[in-house]
């Protein structure tokens, strides 16, 4: 699936649970809407991500539930550097995890690179949410950018 030919109606409400959470997380996220994206997760949902002990100085790389997550999410919301964007090709999915990748060729420039991977429950939300870094966007890391104002 490519956002770039999907009818705008599709992309704004997806026709399957794993087709909306690719484009309502992206959406959240873009927007810094941190309720929105807390939302999207399940009361009990695992997250892991560099940038959890980075943000949140603790010395683990995972959060368990919502409340746990909510303070990450605000804070991304705030400190999201410039050079974090969007710019994705589409998704691999077997109906409950669902892939994709944040290229650092954007086409346009350099990005943030990610690989997003989510298990979604029953009711389709996130159950279990891994990020994994690419080196463009660990240099990110090593910057400093997300605590520079």
């Amino acid at each position: 699936m490519d956002e770039r030919t999907l009818p705008g109606n599709l992309t704004a409400a997806g026709s399957t649970p794993v087709e909306r959470m690719y484009f309502a997380w992206n959406d959240a996220l873009s927007r810094n809407d941190a309720a929105g994206l807390l939302e999207l997760y399940a009361e009990d949902a695992w997250l892991e991500s560099p940038l959890v002990p980075h943000l949140l100085g603790i010395d683990r790389g995972y959060l368990h539930g919502r409340n746990e997550l909510r303070r990450l999410f605000d804070l991304v919301a705030e400190r999201k550097p410039p050079v974090r964007q969007y710019f994705r090709t589409g998704y691999l999915t077997d109906g409950k995890r669902l892939i994709w990748e944040y290229l650092r060729d954007a086409g346009k420039g350099e990005q943030m690179d990610f690989v997003e991977v989510m298990d979604l429950n029953d009711d389709g939300l996130i159950q279990r949410h891994c990020v994994y870094w690419g080196w463009f966007g660990f240099r990110v890391l090593q910057r400093n950018e997300y605590h520079r104002g």
